[in-house]
């Protein structure tokens, strides 16, 4: 065994990697370990930009180092999964390297073992990062006219995001002084630069507990307009886990509000204030205050929004029952309306060229929509696509998830914005995940556009970048299909 010492950061592990790749090291015969500058005494400051302060540690020295040529995608996630909190992580980074270096590809693909371990690392890590983004909240210091910092904030991020994090926050806060405290290290800006100090754990007393009076002001905003009528406890634990409850300020209202709706405030809909004035209040539940109506049995008779009102008729997907590959649209559209038939406008001959572009014939794939009626407005004698509302998403989300359930597919493909919320059941960015495929509760998922914004671009340039981009989303869609199958297949020996 070759052993490898290294500070605990992604610059070192590259470095001492790439000199292992250069003698041709093997994963298996090299013992990765971890030191760190030497901790700070007690009775010194908590940053110390004394650079004698941070020794080197020793590191695999570099007589030649290897040239390693990786894909965009690859170096993202590797950089990513780096700050991934976990012992072993360097090791199972170099493995990731190593085998893309002898060739073998497969070590970034999701459906790759190795590969689907460091998706997740990575997606843990970019949530990690979207998290600090949305729940460090800065509190004025006592004695910010004297002293900096101005601002401090307390977090405890799952994984090694601070410094992320604090560039960020360096971006963005002006010449406004502050510090974040986290149990592993802080980040402190002082209106010029930005001091990192990971060097010890912090302990919980840094956090300021100090209400100031913005801080006062909005307390009183949140309470004012939250609505226990519309309390839904699932929902907003999804949108602010508990476990970022206690570093917000508003976090110590929610348990108190959430008590007072359970105990009365939500059937009476109304703040106590009003609930005491004159008058008789009536307590119902939403649902029992709705008429009584039979479930329906089939598409054709789906009555759970207003859009069967104006369409000719709904419009199911088609495909092989057992296809591997789904593509789900918005809605149908005008031609689609007429015909009953999924994709057979301008949209679906666009769609059809990228298909076949990808190596993908129509009959191999499931075509369905998100909505399942034609919403239009008129325009002239003409009837214009309107995009479909949430709440009608929603409610045709019952077919959606049969058909998921009938079909079982391997992957499926988005196309547009509101495919995407469909299948994820909450709103997203089409833009933020583009990059990668993600993973689904029993498949893969790819988003790109819908075909009908080609349609839309200006000019030719335009519209064929957008072709080209749906192109290239169903050709990794295929290849990932036929990657998962290959992985079943050998492990059932077929």
């Amino acid at each position: 065994m070759r052993a490898i010492v290294i500070e605990d950061h992604f610059a070192a592990w590259r470095a001492a990697a790439l000199g292992a790749l250069a003698e041709d090291l093997a994963p298996e015969t090299i013992d990765w370990r971890v030191t760190g500058p030497p901790g700070l005494q007690q009775e010194q400051a908590l940053f110390d930009y004394d650079a004698t302060a941070s020794a080197a540690a020793t590191v695999l020295p570099e007589p030649t180092a290897a040239t390693v040529h990786v894909s965009k995608e690859l170096a993202a996630l590797l950089q990513d999964a780096a700050l991934y909190r976990e012992p072993q992580r360097w090791a199972f980074l170099y493995k990731v390297l190593w085998r893309w270096q002898q060739g073998d590809r497969a070590a970034a693909s999701p459906a790759d073992a190795d590969g689907a371990q460091l998706y997740r690392m990575a997606r843990s890590v970019r949530r990690a990062k979207h998290d600090m983004i949305a729940y460090v909240r800065f509190r004025k210091a006592a004695s910010a006219a004297r002293t900096p910092p101005e601002y401090i904030a307390w977090y405890e991020p799952e994984h090694d995001v601070l410094a992320w994090a604090a560039e960020h926050f360096a971006q963005r806060m002006g010449r406004s002084s502050w510090l974040i405290a986290t149990p592993r290290g802080a980040a402190f800006w002082d209106g010029r630069a930005l001091h990192l100090d990971q060097r010890r754990a912090l302990p919980g007393e840094h956090r300021c507990d100090t209400a100031d009076e913005a801080e006062t002001l909005w307390l009183a905003y949140y309470r004012s307009t939250f609505n226990p009528a519309r309390l839904n406890e699932a929902a907003l634990e999804q949108h602010m886990p508990v476990r970022f409850w206690k570093g917000l300020p508003e976090g110590s209202l929610i348990p108190g509000m959430i008590s007072e709706a359970k105990s009365g405030a939500r059937r009476i809909a109304q703040a106590s204030g009003v609930g005491a004035l004159g008058g008789k209040s009536i307590p119902i539940e939403a649902e029992n205050a709705q008429p009584v109506r039979e479930e329906a049995s089939s598409l054709d008779s789906c009555r759970r929004c207003e859009l069967w009102r104006n369409a000719t008729q709904a419009v199911p997907g088609a495909g092989p029952p057992n296809a591997r590959i789904m593509l789900i649209g918005e809605q149908p559209g005008d031609h689609e309306d007429l015909s009953g038939q999924p994709f057979v406008g301008p949209a679906g001959q666009l769609l059809e060229l990228a298909m076949t572009r990808a190596g993908l014939a129509r009959e191999q794939v499931y075509l369905t929509n998100a909505v399942k009626h034609f919403k239009w407005e008129p325009r002239g004698k003409r009837r214009l696509h309107k995009t479909p509302a949430q709440r009608e998403v929603q409610a045709c989300s019952y077919w959606l998830e049969r058909e998921l359930e009938r079909v079982r597919p391997t992957v499926i493909v988005t196309l547009g914005a509101t495919a995407l919320a469909a299948l994820l059941r909450e709103k997203a960015n089409l833009r933020d995940y583009f990059d990668a495929p993600f993973e689904l509760d029993s498949g893969w998922g790819i988003a790109t556009y819908h075909p009908s914004f080609a349609l839309r671009q200006q000019d030719d340039a335009a519209r064929d970048k957008v072709l080209a981009a749906i192109s290239d989303a169903l050709g990794r869609a295929r290849e990932l299909a036929e990657s998962v199958d290959r992985a079943r297949s050998r492990r059932t020996g077929a």
